[in-house]
Parts: structure tokens; C-alpha cells; sequence
């Protein structure tokens, strides 16, 4: 199977064209906000759009849950396609979709600009920002059946047939208020980052006190330096991977975000030894 990735920030119109570029790319099926979608049916998957919080919806659109990815691994054995198209917002994003469903990596990834005009991507991140409008590339009915009473507007696409001069093949796709817009806006201060990075290292054997963390965002991805200082007698290189673990796990099972790196720094050593508790 040949996967291939169409990568933009959110709100800048991937899902409304990406039937287009299937079509283009002879992909047979797409990935798209936690969706297998195949022409005109919804093959398999729960949408991220959802979801009550953008943190579900984050975290749903990344398979960060088995039975989801397994639904979805399983549909795609079924339907065998030589070639899919997996939306994203980055190409790291992309990459571990592919991950997450046992697929291969990206071949190629095209950019929202390859296919969409500065005017065009300007107009669809004012209907997204200002009305809370999101495209999935199905049909009213497929979506009725996710969406019972949040579907606002139907969509009409049309795919040039090849070697048909003239011809085309009108598509319907489906225009959506989600439901956790109707919650306001969530953002993470990197100040909670910062905690829940905390916690998860001095939870770790050996570590005496997290030290000093410092976050930084890029890409839709976290990446975190941490000073910790460290409990004589422990080995030092166990220690910092057991806090890469950790803090990687806490960050991206909270909050969805994906971290890239968690690098350790040994700075300083402890020679007070761990409590212990009594036994007897």
C-alpha cells in the first residue's frame, strides 16, 4: 500500500479538498479526523469532531485509542487499497496516524498551498475561526448518522472523470458545527505542561527532584528539556529513560498534544537517600 499525506494547519480547508486530491492521486480511500472514508461511506472510525473537548477530539483524530485504531486496521485488511491519503495538520502528525494503524510512512506529503490559493485558504480559516464550520468528505446521510442535529450545510464537490472530456462526477460533502465548539476555545498553558512534566519525572525511582523544565511548541508538536537531579546509586542512563517514558506518556495521555523529544540533563546528583517505608 502507497500512503500518501495532505498536511495543513487546521482550518485551512484539507477536508473539503480532499476528495480532489484523492481523486488525483487514485488514492481509494481517505484518513481524516479519526475516519476511514471511501468514496461515499464512512467505512469505519469515530470522528474527532465528535468529540465534547478538542482534547478528546485531538486525541481521536490520532488513534490514541486501541479499539478505534483496531476498527480502523481491521476495515482497511478488508478494503486491501493500493493507495490512501491520510490528512493532517504536520507532517509528524501524519506520520504517526501511519504509526498508530500499522501503515507505511508517507511516500510523498502535499502541502494545502499545492492545492489551494492563498484567497482560498484565507476564506476557509475565516468560516472555520468566525463560524465554527468543519468539512468531512462524505455525504449528509453517511454524517447524520455521527452527527444527529449538528449538521449545518451540505456540500457539493465535483471530480473531472479522466480521459471523459467534459464529464464530471458531482460528490456530496457535508458542512458540521462540532460539538466541542460549542464549549468555547481550550488552550494549554505551557505553565500546566510544566506541571504534569513535573509530576510524571518525580514519580520515577531515583529521580530526588524534577529540576528545572522548559516547553516548547512547534509544529503541533511538544518538545521538553529536563534538568532533574538525580539519587545517588541508581543508574543514571535507566533513570533518564524511565523519565522520557513517563513524561512522554503523561503529556500525550492528558492532553493529546504529541511530544517530540524529552531530553535529560544530568546536572546534579543527590546522596540523600529515598525514604523507604516500614514493614513489619
Amino acid at each position: 500500500m502507497e500512503v500518501f499525506a495532505l498536511v495543513g494547519p487546521s482550518g485551512t480547508g484539507k477536508s473539503h479538498r480532499a476528495t480532489i486530491v484523492a481523486h488525483q492521486l487514485d488514492a481509494q480511500a481517505i484518513i481524516d479526523d479519526g475516519l476511514l472514508i471511501q468514496g461515499n461511506r464512512i467505512l469505519a472510525g469515530v470522528s474527532a469532531k465528535r468529540q465534547p473537548t478538542r482534547i478528546g477530539a485531538i486525541k481521536s483524530a490520532l488513534f490514541m485509542d486501541v479499539q478505534q485504531a483496531n476498527e480502523i486496521k481491521s476495515a482497511l485488511s478488508d478494503l486491501a487499497p493500493d493507495r490512501l491519503l491520510i490528512l493532517a495538520t504536520s507532517e509528524a502528525m501524519a506520520e504517526r496516524i501511519a504509526e498508530r494503524l500499522g501503515l507505511p510512512a508517507p511516500s510523498r506529503f502535499i502541502r494545502i498551498e499545492e492545492v489551494a490559493s492563498e484567497k482560498e485558504i484565507r476564506k476557509a480559516k475565516y468560516l472555520r475561526t468566525c463560524h465554527s464550520k468543519h468539512v468531512i468528505p462524505a455525504p449528509t446521510l453517511e454524517v447524520k448518522k455521527s452527527f444527529p442535529g449538528t449538521l449545518v450545510d451540505p456540500l457539493q464537490v465535483f471530480l473531472r472523470k479522466k480521459g471523459v472530456p467534459g464529464k464530471k462526477d458531482w460528490l456530496e460533502q457535508s458542512v458540521i458545527r462540532p460539538t466541542f465548539t460549542y464549549n468555547g476555545k481550550l488552550s494549554i498553558a505551557n505553565s500546566a505542561l510544566t506541571a504534569i512534566a513535573g509530576h510524571a519525572a518525580a514519580s520515577v525511582r531515583g529521580v530526588s527532584n524534577p529540576g528545572k523544565i522548559t516547553i516548547k511548541e512547534q509544529d503541533s508538536c511538544v518538545f521538553i528539556d529536563i534538568a532533574p537531579t538525580f539519587t545517588f546509586g541508581y543508574r543514571l542512563h535507566e533513570v533518564a529513560a524511565e523519565i522520557q517514558h513517563k513524561v512522554k506518556e503523561a503529556i500525550e495521555n492528558m492532553t493529546g498534544l504529541q511530544v517530540k523529544e524529552v531530553n535529560v540533563n544530568i546536572k546534579k546528583l543527590s546522596f540523600l537517600q529515598e525514604k523507604t517505608e516500614a514493614t513489619g
